[in-house]
């Protein structure tokens, strides 16, 4: 292992850093995915015919604020070697806003929207700093299975918090307790273990960059912009960028309403949508690892294509499913199509991105994710209050990003786009 590290990193650094991945996944697996969604919906809006569409159009908000101060805050967190610090507010941010969303109860929008944007917000940002260390600890080589490790940390993490939710709800529903009742206390629970399993990060992570005064807000944009201009120097990158904002829009809808999805179309009980939340999490690590393998061996635009046309079964399915049985299987698939597309894509810039640049392009690829984040959920959420709750036509309206993205890849062509990229030339060079 020590081969895959850097000079002087020991194993348990790497151990804290991957443990943020661990503490982290527990906010979008139970807030984002499983639980608050559909309490959110049902509960604290009352089943409005906007509520859904307020709900993505909050967290619309907070991707859009992401989007928007991740290049100033970089470059503060570069100029200052501050990553760290920013790291420690970010994460108290998103756990303070996380246990606030204890006092959203029936009928109380605003809190709830203010917790929700605010703890999103602080997520976003969070993970763009934890990424920012990670070529401080791995030889350039190794990238990408330090990062795995990670990734794969992350599934677990939010394997215990939605377990640690499920024991809780369980026991609260047979003493009679109504979702107004357990959803919150779920709230703080995950609060407090992502409180509690950030410690060996924020503790025993070091700050290794030294202060760069030159690096401003306005460097950071300028480079942005460049990198924005020249990318007709990288036309197979371009098109996978745009590739990646289609079906991560899709993928990014299916993560935030599933629980909604199966709540308000099949009348799942939060117990039940916490199992197959569990359920997926666990195919999604099993197509993760697998099919990492089966990209090496297959070539990485076939495989992003099989993914897609996984997703696009899926959302046939779960249109289409007369019942309970079929959605479950349709949702299974989602968890293979989910980890084996994330960890395509990120290979895929990877490959394609220019090799003195890879922070730089991986930034990039992020902000497309996030803009798909804003897209993807907003159309679900403008469909379902258009139809007035028509969750199966807003379902496959938003599947059609799946279809976009197949589309958009027929013309990607990854060996060519890796030869342009060594040719790229960087901004003052």
């Amino acid at each position: 292992m020590k081969a895959l590290l850097r000079p002087g990193v020991p194993r348990r650094e790497v151990w804290a850093w991957a443990m943020f991945d661990f503490a982290n996944s527990g906010y979008t697996t139970v807030v984002i995915t499983a639980v608050f969604s559909a309490y959110f919906v049902s509960v604290v809006a009352d089943k409005a015919p906007w509520a859904t569409f307020a709900w993505t159009l909050a967290l619309s908000v907070s991707y859009a604020l992401v989007m928007l101060t991740a290049p100033l805050i970089g470059a503060y967190a570069d100029a200052h070697a501050s990553k760290k610090k920013l790291l420690w507010l970010t994460t108290l941010g998103c756990v303070g806003a996380t246990a606030l969303l204890y006092f959203a109860a029936p009928g109380a929008l605003v809190l709830a929207i203010f917790a929700l944007v605010v703890s999103n917000y602080f997520f976003g940002t969070g993970e763009n700093l934890i990424a920012a260390f990670l070529p401080e600890l791995a030889h350039p080589r190794a990238l990408g299975r330090v990062s795995g490790w990670g990734w794969a940390l992350g599934y677990v993490g939010g394997l215990v918090s939605l377990g640690a939710s499920l024991a809780y709800i369980s026991w609260a529903q047979t003493a009679g307790q109504g979702a107004a009742d357990f959803v919150p206390v779920a709230m703080l629970i995950t609060a407090s273990i992502f409180a509690l399993a950030s410690l060996p990060t924020l503790l025993m992570l070091r700050e290794r960059a030294q202060p760069q005064p030159q690096r401003t807000a306005r460097s950071a944009w300028q480079q942005v912009n460049h990198t924005l201009s020249h990318l007709r120097q990288l036309p197979d990158l371009k098109k996978f960028l745009i590739c990646t904002v289609f079906y991560q829009a899709g993928i990014q809808a299916v993560i935030t309403l599933a629980a909604i999805y199966a709540s308000e179309v099949f009348h799942f009980t939060t117990q039940k949508t916490i199992l197959l939340v569990l359920l997926v999490n666990i195919t999604a690590a099993i197509g993760a690892f697998a099919f990492g393998h089966v990209q090496d061996r297959i070539g990485h635009v076939r495989a992003i294509a099989f993914t897609l046309i996984g997703w696009i079964v899926m959302v046939l399915l779960a249109w289409a499913a007369p019942d309970e049985r079929m959605f479950w299987v349709a949702a299974n698939l989602a968890g293979l199509c989910m980890g084996a597309s994330q960890s395509a894509g990120r290979a895929m810039v990877g490959l394609l991105a220019p090799p003195a640049q890879q922070a730089e392009f991986f930034g990039l690829w992020g902000l497309a994710v996030k803009l798909a984040s804003i897209i993807g959920p907003l159309t679900y959420g403008v469909t379902s209050w258009m139809t007035q709750g028509n969750h199966r036509q807003a379902l496959l309206i938003t599947g059609s990003y799946f279809v976009a993205g197949l589309w958009t890849l027929r013309s990607v062509q990854a060996a060519r786009g890796h030869r342009a990229a060594r040719r790229f030339v960087r901004v003052g060079d």
